[in-house]
């Protein structure tokens, strides 16, 4: 900094050193009475190994400064030393590490609420993840309500109070634990923000959710919150009830009352230690008590940082000089130079110097390199405007403008419920702030129907305002670096190499530089690098725009995300309403999706091979019963029902009448088979489908996917009702007289009752749905009731089946039925690369339809090749031999060297007893092609010879459903 020595005459400030603070026993920088911690509750704890004390409603940041320590780590790349650099969560510096209790990485020092116990230690830009299991709870919850807030500050508080009153449900979520906002760091209008909080804690539809951050805003106004439940703020135990919540709101409007961010600098040398937001270091001295440092040079474009410059001079801090870039700063300046504070108009901070703190600052003319001035300090407050909070704005769709006042981005319009209101919204008046809070909550209840209150508001007189002047790159010492993104250690010369290489958007020079990518998603930096390039282009800031803003608006643990899904209860255990019948009769279980199904029900000395073989021979010979609760149903209603279900399968669906049921097949875009099941048409306008049991989900969500992007003009609703129907499927010869026996009042007979078709009548005097439909090739119907009159049903079908020898049976014995049948398994027997031509399935392909998902794919060269792979049946020349599913299959009956050319795979296989043999399902090149041909399947250190035969090899000419 000796290349312009300070000029003679220099103001008497000059080098001088701040008096002592008074400071509060062991922490020197602590004021004796300001500030809103709780002084008769001392905390003790630890930062880098040294032990310091602190008070309760300090947070880490505010106490280490209590301590006089400023420096809270060291940056990710350059290793340089940074230190607290704001009061909230916009913190890009002090990021640290969470010791004990629990150990925690890289959460922000300004938003850790202290508590007695605290180890904590700074980071080099990365964390470390616990190597132990987290003891603690995270839960989940969700929340209805009329108007959603967003911010407890002066706008928000205002809008919470002008709803309060009128009987809608009012939620008001903020992320501190202390409700007032800024206000709490300015001191200002804090008995009114108290006086809200109790009107809005006796209101009775009224929730306040304290220390909740909503991070994520998604259509249909669904707005997710974070709730810090305890973080031992109150003593107790590791082994607490609930760390953190995630809040699931739906709103029907929401207010935005975010506030702003200040917006920081990139001058030389500007990341030391001592270097802090204006606004923060305010909050510090008013909030906590905390003076950031004894001697300061505050340096702004704007009048905000002037009120922070007086409070912080009346509370003891020694403010060396106000260093304003605008010309004619206004009615703030003179007010400081009344005060005893020298203001330089038209100046500049060119650097600044120190190690682990800064010790000095240089100042100059703005845009001038000589005339500079050095002033010694241990604090540089800047101020370069604000950033309205837009991020949930954003994330709701909403547009932003570039408001040329005040030199940010502000909310424009947005296509949810939603309205921003003060500082969000580019006002900074504070008596319009807390007018535009009360009537943008008025506004939305009364959207709703209710009838808004009249809030007290207070009187506060109208401040005067300069015009802001909009600067981002301040011109320095040559060789200096201008951060630009302190948690990342990006520069200017970083963002201009981006420049130069030709990008000139700023979404691709955040990814070439990483400015904005941090855990800190670019709060202080994200329209800093914006302008900056802006500059370094020669465009207007307004044009180029910001980078998107996408959720979480601050990280979120995955540990909070997944709640309590974790360990056992990771993917939830779905169990159908008979199942405690089946764990009293001794059934095996397997898990299909998140489903618990019956495997099979062994009898005493069997094991699996002898007792599916039983109880495939009940369902062939006499009678079985099967829980098939698990199917996938979804009821599909409306006008366009039909052309929706026409488009989405792969044959005719429109055309089948009311009391009739059709086997479809749904296709992927590429063709390629996705899911198959019945259609049941209920109404004119009403159908049930079915799917498989692990596709459920994913076929309702194929189906609004379509509805919701594609066709929204169809008038359909899609709703899953598997729950709401329990299943159970009678099968075998005998089929039919059980429940003709149980049903006295259905007709049962071919005619009266035909294969894929359904009828309602009660079954053991219980409501029910009766479909004729065959999985297993026998005659077979599925029963559907009421979840809570399955056991009745099952119950009754087992003691009135009992003549006939009915049998359970599970998965296993269902697969062998099918696999006789040539029935394929959507994901066993296809893999993604399977049409239903490919299934030997051209039958369920319309060729009358004008369309359907995946049509145009059918028709491509490669899915109409001779040489696809096949579904075809496989016969092992013994019929003891048993072929694992997977097994290779190769046409040489001596294996060659490798690589070993395979002709497909086998899918399926089973032991029969209805063949009396083994067989297996394939899929095999030109499969139909090969009938009758010689195959060999690698099996462990021999080749197993296999003939291809057809798929169906039980009851080919389908003559058993029909009894």
């Amino acid at each position: 900094m000796g290349e312009n020595p300070p000029p003679t005459g220099a103001h008497p400030a000059t080098k001088a050193r701040a008096p002592e603070a008074e400071g509060t026993g062991t922490q020197p920088f602590r004021l004796p009475t300001t500030g809103r911690v709780t002084r008769d509750e001392p905390l003790t704890f630890t930062f880098d190994g040294t032990t310091y004390q602190g008070f309760r409603g300090d947070t880490l940041a505010s106490a280490l400064l209590a301590n006089g320590i400023i420096q809270a780590g060291t940056s990710i790349k350059l290793g340089r030393s940074r230190g607290i650099f704001s009061a909230g969560v916009e913190e890009p510096n002090a990021v640290v590490q969470i010791e004990e209790p629990f150990p925690e990485p890289m959460l922000p020092a300004t938003a850790v609420e202290l508590y007695d116990g605290l180890v904590a230690s700074s980071l080099p830009g990365q964390g470390r993840l616990a190597v132990e299991p987290d003891p603690a709870r995270y839960d989940a919850v969700h929340a209805h309500c009329d108007l959603l807030v967003v911010g407890a500050g002066p706008a928000g508080l205002a809008a919470a109070a002008a709803a309060a009153g009128s009987g809608a449900r009012v939620i008001l979520a903020d992320d501190q634990p202390e409700l007032g906002g800024s206000l709490l760091g300015t001191g200002q209008l804090l008995d009114w923000a108290g006086e809200v909080a109790e009107q809005l804690a006796a209101g009775p539809e009224v929730r306040v959710l304290r220390r909740t951050t909503v991070f994520g805003y998604y259509d249909d106004n669904h707005i997710l919150a974070v709730e810090r439940r305890t973080n031992h703020l109150g003593g107790e135990a590791p082994e607490y009830v609930s760390r953190e919540r995630v809040w699931r709101i739906r709103a029907r409007r929401v207010v935005l009352a975010t506030g702003a961010h200040e917006r920081s600098l990139a001058f030389a040398d500007n990341d030391r230690p001592g270097v802090m937001l204006a606004a923060s270091a305010r909050t510090y001295a008013h909030r906590y008590g905390v003076l950031p440092g004894r001697r300061a040079v505050v340096f702004t474009t704007n009048d905000s940082a002037y009120e922070a410059a007086l409070d912080l001079a009346a509370l003891g801090v020694d403010i060396a000089a106000v260093v304003d870039t605008r010309l004619e700063p206004g009615e703030w300046a003179r007010r400081a130079q009344d005060a005893g504070i020298e203001v330089l108009a038209a100046h500049a901070v060119v650097g600044t110097e120190g190690e682990q703190r800064l010790t000095a600052v240089s100042v100059a003319p703005y845009g001038e390199s000589a005339g500079y001035r050095e002033f010694a300090a241990d604090l540089l407050l800047v101020s370069g405007g604000w950033n309205p909070v837009a991020h949930l704005f954003s994330q709701a769709g909403g547009k932003l403008r570039h408001d040329d006042t005040f030199g940010t981005f502000v909310p424009d319009s947005c296509r949810q419920a939603v309205e921003a209101a003060g500082s969000v919204a580019g006002v900074f008046d504070l008596a319009a702030v807390l007018a535009q809070g009360a009537t943008a909550g008025a506004r939305a209840i009364e959207t709703e129907g209710y009838v808004a209150g009249a809030p007290r508001l207070p009187v506060v007189a109208d401040e005067p305002q300069s015009p802001p002047m909009q600067v981002f790159v301040v011109p320095g010492a040559a060789g200096a670096p201008h951060f630009v993104d302190l948690q990342r250690d990006v520069t200017v010369d970083d963002l201009a190499r981006a420049t130069g290489t030709g990008m000139r958007s700023v979404e691709h020079t955040k990814r070439y530089t990483t400015a904005g990518t941090a855990n800190d998603q670019g709060k202080t930096s994200g329209v800093l690098a914006s302008g900056t390039v802006a500059q370094l282009l020669g465009v207007d800031i307004s044009a180029l725009g910001t980078t998107t803003f996408r959720p979480p608006y601050t990280p979120v643990s995955f540990a909070t995300l997944a709640g309590r899904d974790r360990g056992e209860l990771h993917d939830p255990v779905r169990m159908t309403a008979l199942h405690d019948w089946h764990v009293d009769h001794g059934a095996l279980f397997e898990n299909v999706g998140q489903w618990r199904r019956p495997w099979y029900y062994p009898q005493d000395g069997e094991d699996m091979k002898s007792a599916v073989l039983r109880e495939c021979r009940s369902a062939r010979e006499g009678v079985a019963f099967m829980d098939a609760s698990t199917l996938g149903k979804i009821d599909v209603q409306g006008p366009d029902a039909a052309v929706f279900l026409d488009r989405l399968y792969t044959n005719m669906m429109g055309t089948l009448k009311v009391g009739m049921i059709r086997y479809g097949v749904m296709c992927r875009l590429d063709g390629m088979v996705f899911d198959d099941g019945t259609v049941i048409r209920l109404a004119a306008d009403r159908f049930l489908v079915t799917t498989t049991t692990g596709n459920a989900a994913a076929v309702l969500d194929w189906m609004e996917e379509w509805l919701q992007t594609e066709w929204p003009e169809l008038r359909v609703h899609c709703t899953s009702v598997t729950e709401q129907w329990a299943t159970v499927a009678l099968v075998g010869p005998r089929s039919r007289d059980l429940l003709s026996a149980l049903a006295p009042e259905l007709a049962v007979a071919n005619d009266d009752f035909p294969f894929m078709a359904w009828r309602e009548s009660t079954v053991a005097d219980i409501p029910a749905r009766i479909c004729r439909i065959s999985f297993s090739g026998e005659l077979a119907y599925e029963i559907n009731v009421s979840p809570w009159e399955a056991r009745a049903l099952w119950e009754a079908l087992y003691a009135a089946g009992s003549p006939f020898g009915i049998t359970p049976y599970g998965t296993e014995t269902m697969h062998v039925l099918r696999a006789e049948k040539g029935y394929p398994i959507i994901g066993q027997d296809t893999d993604g690369t399977v049409t239903p031509q490919d299934l030997g399935m051209s039958w369920v392909v319309s060729k009358k339809k004008p369309d359907f998902v995946g049509k145009r794919s059918h028709a491509r060269a490669d899915t109409t090749r001779d040489d696809r792979k096949h579904l075809v049946g496989l016969l092992p020349e013994d019929p003891d031999s048993f072929l694992p599913e997977g097994t290779h299959l190769i046409a040489d009956s001596v294996l060659p060297e490798p690589p070993v050319p395979m002709l497909g795979h086998v899918t399926s296989s089973y032991h029969s007893a209805a063949l009396g043999r083994t067989f297996a399902l394939a899929l095999i090149k030109g499969g139909r092609n090969r009938m009758g041909e010689r195959l060999f399947a690698p099996v462990g250190d021999r080749l197993v010879p296999v003939t291809v035969a057809s798929p169906v090899l039980y009851d080919p000419e389908g003559a058993r459903p029909d009894g």
